[in-house]
């Protein structure tokens, strides 16, 4: 007999999750990372945890996390997942489509294709896709009443933080997802710059709870391209001037990626594949049709036979063969004049002509010699197949933010097997303020490997942590140049042995560390100090104990039980600058009477190191 019931409950969907695992099993792909975060993000919510952040690099993996992480949620009953994006067609067509194509039950939805009266929310599960746009969240909201959401927030750190924190008010966006969320909803961030979400304490976020979200064994990323020393880099670095703009940087970058691909498709791969050259450009329209201009008259160059540059062209694209693959310069020059046709320039930008399918051409190349051109559309979250080579146009003149510009790194990712013919282009100032960025990323992840509840961030004077606007100045803590730590009973006998020894200075701070303990001289900092010694072991000065009975206390301004001072302690008495011309770095111990002490650190320069006090 027929019964309806009895065939609904054969069907309910409750192994979504498992289905995923078991087909990106099936696909060799490694999922234990995948299980590992949502099965504590499962956990942060079972225990009334509503809002925390997942990190993970740029490019590690991230989507097939959250597809992961939505099958979980839906298993576990939830009714709304609401994942929202950036405000950007592009990147929305691109997440949904692999969300639509994994096989989710429901399938995901555009939130512009459930607004019609005709379709009821209801106690249905949904999968609901929303740009972070004003008019597009307030929409939703409308539809969907009050009712409970779970939200996974894709580029957290962009636009949802609110950037009026310090002015009693709330930004648009950080208001509607606020509104989104009520009272019950849960908050997902999921990000690879979680400072912002951090020192704004966005939708009150619990550091404590992050989840790390380890990449894949073939990622390449921060360490690959951007390690502390540049000898025996894996990739082609090619630092130009910083100063001018000569379209010959450009010409020639763009003769070196057709290189590379002439040897890889006649030398190694079978079948032949199609790889992109992204040009990363400001993100001023104009400068884009530069670019795009260039591009294209280098190509009709080289198709034209009677162009004054045709000849010379193809020489140049010869001996760039000749000196890099010796022996196979013949067979690449003859790839490149077979194919030289098989090109697909695409500029991706904000124009609404921009067809969508032409971006997904840039993104997933679907010829052998793809040139994609853009700015800020293509800094974050997109991710590029095959990209070969990236090239950076223009220096830049204002201060670097940390989060905009480790999103910007468009070139990490599934690299592994092509990373010795990746080339990276990019002028010498932007690229070393670019390196000092991912020093100061790497030093505040470690920080918080160290202290579960609050990570430390760093910047300097060409790098800002996150901007000003978003620093929540009723949470977070600021140490301008000079650091201390925990108070701790001072043993004159083993210090002096320590800091008067013949070690170098780096053993002799690694001693003290191992004596203080991690609260009163933390590992990270050793690890930072370890990152910048232009002068190698001369950069750092150990100074010897000193009594702060020598200062003296105007107005109240120094509490010797605590060994506080309002305007600091360290001047240029204590960092004995005779002694140590070449120090940056300064380690202090200043001790009061009743034999307690505190360590101090100053670097000589313009940095600053930002904590939450939140708890």
């Amino acid at each position: 007999m027929f019964d309806l019931n009895s065939l609904k409950q054969e069907t309910t969907h409750n192994n979504r999750y498992d289905k995923r695992l078991n087909k990106l099993i099936s696909a060799h792909q490694d999922v234990e990372r995948i299980k590992s975060v949502v099965e504590n993000a499962i956990l942060n919510i079972g225990r009334d945890k509503k809002s925390f952040v997942i990190y993970g690099e740029p490019q590690s993996g991230k989507t097939e996390m959250m597809i992961a992480l939505t099958a979980k949620l839906l298993d576990e009953g939830n009714k709304i997942i609401v994942v929202l994006l950036n405000d950007s067609v592009q990147l929305l067509g691109q997440n949904l489509e692999r969300f639509q194509r994994s096989g989710l039950a429901p399938s995901p939805k555009k939130f512009s294709e459930i607004l019609m009266d005709e379709i009821k929310i209801g106690d249905q599960q949904w999968v609901i896709f929303c740009k972070k746009n004003a008019s597009d969240l307030q929409k939703l909201i409308t539809k969907l009443g009050k009712k409970k959401c779970v939200i996974i927030d894709d580029e957290a750190d962009f636009a949802t933080p609110n950037s009026k924190i310090n002015h009693q008010e709330k930004s648009r966006i950080n208001e509607l997802t606020g509104n989104l969320l009520g009272e019950d909803g849960i908050y997902i961030g999921v990000t690879a710059t979680p400072a912002r979400l951090d020192l704004n304490n966005t939708h009150e976020n619990v550091n404590e709870h992050w989840i790390d979200f380890p990449p894949h064994s073939s990622y390449t990323g921060q360490d690959i391209f951007f390690p502390v020393s540049l000898e025996n880099l894996p990739y082609t670095l090619t630092l130009l001037p910083d100063q001018g703009d000569d379209p010959k940087y450009l010409t020639d970058a763009l003769f070196s990626f057709m290189v590379n691909v002439g040897y890889l498709n006649t030398e190694v791969n079978d079948p032949e594949r199609n790889y992109s050259f992204l040009i990363h450009t400001s993100g001023k329209k104009e400068d884009h049709v530069i670019d795009y201009k260039l591009v294209l008259k280098l190509f009709e160059a080289l198709k034209d036979e009677k162009h004054p540059k045709h000849n010379s062209y193809f020489e140049r694209i010869y001996n760039v063969a000749q000196k890099r693959y010796p022996g196979h310069e013949e067979t690449i020059t003859r790839y490149v004049i077979s194919n030289r046709d098989r090109n697909n320039i695409v500029v991706m930008n904000s124009d609404k002509e921009v067809n969508a399918a032409d971006n997904r051409t840039a993104t997933d190349p679907t010829a052998p010699f793809t040139i994609t051109i853009g700015g800020n559309i293509v800094s974050r979250g997109v991710t590029f197949n095959n990209l070969l080579s990236m090239f950076f146009t223009r220096d830049v003149k204002h201060k670097l933010q940390q989060d905009t510009y480790i999103q910007r790194a468009r070139m990490f990712g599934s690299r592994q097997d092509y990373l010795k013919y990746f080339d990276l282009i990019i002028p010498k100032g932007l690229y070393l303020d670019w390196q000092k960025c991912f020093i100061f990323h790497r030093l505040s992840l470690e920080s918080r490997k160290l202290d579960k509840k609050s990570p430390v961030w760093l910047d300097g004077a060409r790098v800002s942590a996150v901007a000003s606007s978003s620093i929540d100045n009723t949470t977070v803590a600021v140490d301008r140049g000079e650091m201390s730590f925990s108070l701790f009973e001072y043993d004159s006998a083993s210090t002096s042995v320590i800091i008067e020894s013949s070690t170098s200075n780096l053993t002799k701070l690694e001693a003290l560390s191992n004596l203080l303990g991690p609260d009163y001289l933390p590992p990270y900092l050793i690890t930072y100090i370890k990152s910048f010694l232009p002068s190698g072991d001369s950069s750092l000065a150990v100074h010897e104990p000193k009594s702060i009975d020598r200062y003296a206390d105007k107005e109240g301004e120094m509490d010797r039980g605590t060994i506080t001072r309002a305007k600091g302690f360290i001047g240029k008495f204590e960092r004995e600058v005779a002694k140590f011309p070449n120090a940056i770095h300064h380690i202090n111990i200043l001790f009061n009477k009743e034999g307690k002490a505190r360590l101090f650190y100053k670097y000589e320069g313009n940095i600053r190191f930002l904590k939450t006090s939140k708890s």
